[in-house]
């Protein structure tokens, strides 16, 4: 069956098979390989009657089965074994061939990837899928870059496999040349990280200053689930909170170690906001959180430090609280959404990618992991004013924020009395009084910079550099 199949994936572990799936169940023959040739043949005797496959056990039987020009489905791990599979194939392809990655690889090795492809006619697009192995199958959020050829060669059929957001369009769209769609998913996964951290500590407060069960707690972000923080982690959540663990009868919270795993995009994320200058202290907080979980010795060795009395809620003071924390978490999870479409932007300024936010929000609406409700919102905004400085700026979220604050400054102030960890809470709201004060003590740090590295500063009064005397007779002079 020679070039007869319209896109081929290589590389069947659970999300390349289930991409594979995806794509025959939408009506394309798909060419499948794999290093292992075994499984290549277990998923078409598995799944063959799902559409069509064509199965090659090499690499140039793979590359014969597609038809022109070729688009050819890197599924394998990040690193080294992508740019071994890169080399394995790229010599058996031709001009105007499309090679893509859909791993979740660092944008700088998708950059490098890009460049060196296209110098010999090769197409190459980083695309980042966010929805995990069921969203592989039934419909990811995708977010191709690369250029824009490549993308009229492999849009039609991502637009066909993307999950479909509420209004019916399909979740993908071309984000940018070269490593744009992975910086795009990196980022994604830092929000994620502050989401997730974000919802724990609702539930840490939730139970150990409102007394609440895991039973309880689980009919609680229900209720919210119907509400503006409607989305798929709360959702979850309420799940993994009402689950029982069937050995010992105990809530399934209770029976799993406290320490949080991570695979790293997380990291990526800050290490590189961090090379922007952009702030992203909530997602920063959940990647350090996640950490601190892990250092089982010295939380061990820390027990015994001492804290605050924990004091008892009244029932009604119990739901109060409850309400004030739903507050909190709402405009914390307004504040990282706002970090990682900052960092978004300062990317695109960057490296010259011209990404449209308000494209970005509208594609995670569904598939992916951080899809919510209120992201049709953030689509709004930027749709409405491209060049919006951060979403604090827009008037709705702003007056959102506005009338949370009271409850989430109490909320922080009651876990600080009773002495329950809410470094993703805290951050956030640093970060939004920061940003809304007149001034900020960087003032005098820039005047210690000066003192005792001769740093320099500038003046509110007039233009250009200045240096003061420190060690003379501390007059100024320019910089």
């Amino acid at each position: 069956m020679s070039g007869t199949a319209q896109i081929g994936v290589t590389g069947l572990a659970v999300m390349g098979r289930n991409l594979a799936r995806n794509f025959a169940r939408n009506g394309f023959a798909v060419a499948l390989h794999n290093r292992t040739a075994s499984k290549t043949h277990a998923l078409v005797e598995e799944f063959g009657e799902e559409g069509v496959f064509v199965p090659a056990d090499t690499a140039r039987e793979f590359v014969a089965a597609l038809e022109r020009p070729r688009r050819l489905v890197i599924m394998v791990k990040a690193g080294d074994p992508t740019d071994a599979v890169i080399q394995e194939f790229a010599p058996l392809l031709e001009e105007g061939d499309v090679i893509i990655d859909g791993g979740n690889a660092h944008f700088a090795d998708t950059r490098r990837r890009e460049k060196e492809l296209r110098e010999r006619g090769i197409h190459f697009v980083g695309v980042g899928i966010s929805g995990g192995e069921e969203g592989a199958l039934h419909g990811p959020s995708i977010m191709p870059g690369g250029s824009k050829e490549s993308y009229a060669s492999l849009g039609p059929l991502l637009e066909r496999i993307a999950a479909k957001a509420p209004d019916g369009t399909p979740t993908v769209a071309h984000i940018g040349p070269d490593g744009a769609g992975h910086f795009v998913k990196m980022v994604h996964n830092g929000i994620e990280y502050a989401d997730m951290q974000l919802i724990a500590e609702a539930y840490h407060l939730l139970r150990a200053v409102a007394g609440y069960s895991p039973a309880k707690i689980a009919e609680t972000f229900r209720t919210w689930n119907t509400g503006r923080l409607d989305s798929y982690l709360i959702e979850i959540t309420a799940e993994v909170l009402a689950h029982t663990d069937a050995e010992t009868g105990k809530p399934f919270v209770d029976v799993v170690v406290d320490q949080a795993e991570q695979k790293g995009t997380g990291r990526w994320t800050v290490q590189i906001a961090l090379d922007l200058g952009v702030p992203v202290s909530g997602i920063a907080e959940a990647v350090f959180a996640r950490s601190l979980s892990g250092h089982a010795a010295l939380r061990d060795v820390s027990r015994t430090l001492p804290g605050p009395a924990a004091t008892a809620l009244s029932e009604e003071e119990a739901a109060r609280f409850a309400d004030q924390v739903e507050q909190a978490l709402y405009a914390s999870k307004i504040v990282s959404y706002t970090q990682g479409f900052h960092q978004i932007q300062a990317g695109s300024e960057e490296y010259g990618w011209d990404i449209d936010l308000g494209s970005v929000a509208a594609i995670w609406r569904a598939g992916c992991i951080i899809r919510a409700a209120f992201l049709d919102r953030i689509r709004g905004a930027y749709d409405a004013q491209r060049d919006l400085p951060s979403l604090l700026a827009d008037k709705q979220f702003a007056e959102e924020i506005g009338a949370a604050q009271d409850d989430w400054r109490e909320v922080i102030a009651t876990a600080v009395r009773q002495g329950v960890p809410t470094p993703g809470f805290a951050a956030a709201l640093s970060y939004y009084d920061a940003l809304r004060a007149e001034r900020l003590p960087a003032a005098l740090t820039q005047g210690q910079r000066d003192f005792f590295g001769a740093h320099t500063y500038r003046r509110t009064d007039r233009e250009g550099s200045f240096h003061t005397l420190w060690g003379g007779d501390r007059t100024e002079v320019s910089g």
